[in-house]
């Protein structure tokens, strides 16, 4: 956390936490209502594995949805679990949302199957997830294990089903992978507890 975070109420970063999470939302629903307008011309934004250049479209892609179900499923968890990481620090948040972007976005270009493709917020969500539910634990902080479990108690199921390779149309392999990441920007974000004085 840098020293200015330090220094807000935590009022003030729950405002900014919140602005950033209803901004980024906006923008999904946004970039799908183009999406739409263009005749579904973004979906070639998704990630077709294996093929070199579709590498330009692992970070797009996790904007990208394939219809308003889509985005509407994505964004409850996404705006909350957002929310709640971003409460530990706007640095931390970008970091751990591109290592999870980028980490998922790569592997799900080198493992998903051949002649898919696979675009969407919810290798993101997964891996907040796993941030989420771990982090409490690695930096031993009571706050921080608490929130990570009410967020297993609520999205644990969804998750769980999520992962299951049986779902037709659905990216276990992304969903997996995006878990994964997020577990680990836990130990590799975490934030050191202030020296005693």
């Amino acid at each position: 956390m840098t020293g200015r975070e330090l220094e807000w109420s935590r009022g003030d970063r729950a405002k900014a936490a919140a602005k950033v999470m209803v901004g980024w939302v906006a923008l999904l629903w946004l970039l799908e209502v183009v999406d739409v307008a263009s005749g579904h011309a973004l979906d070639g934004l998704g990630i077709t594995p294996r093929t070199p250049s579709e590498l330009v479209d692992v970070v797009p892609a996790a904007f990208i949805h394939f219809g308003f179900a889509h985005v509407a499923a994505n964004s409850v968890p996404l705006l909350v679990m957002g929310f709640l990481a971003a409460l530990g620090g706007l640095r931390r948040f970008a970091a751990v949302c591109a290592l999870i972007i980028v980490a998922d976005g790569l592997g799900v270009w080198l493992i998903a199957p051949a002649h898919t493709n696979t675009a969407g917020a919810s290798g993101l969500i997964f891996g907040l997830f796993g941030d989420l539910l771990v982090t409490g634990f690695v930096e031993r902080r009571p706050l921080g294990v608490l929130v990570g479990l009410l967020v297993g108690a609520v999205w644990g199921t969804s998750i769980l089903v999520g992962l299951a390779p049986t779902q037709s149309g659905v990216s276990w392999q992304g969903h997996l992978l995006g878990l994964v990441a997020g577990v680990a920007t836990a130990f590799l974000f975490r934030r050191r507890s202030p020296e005693p004085t």
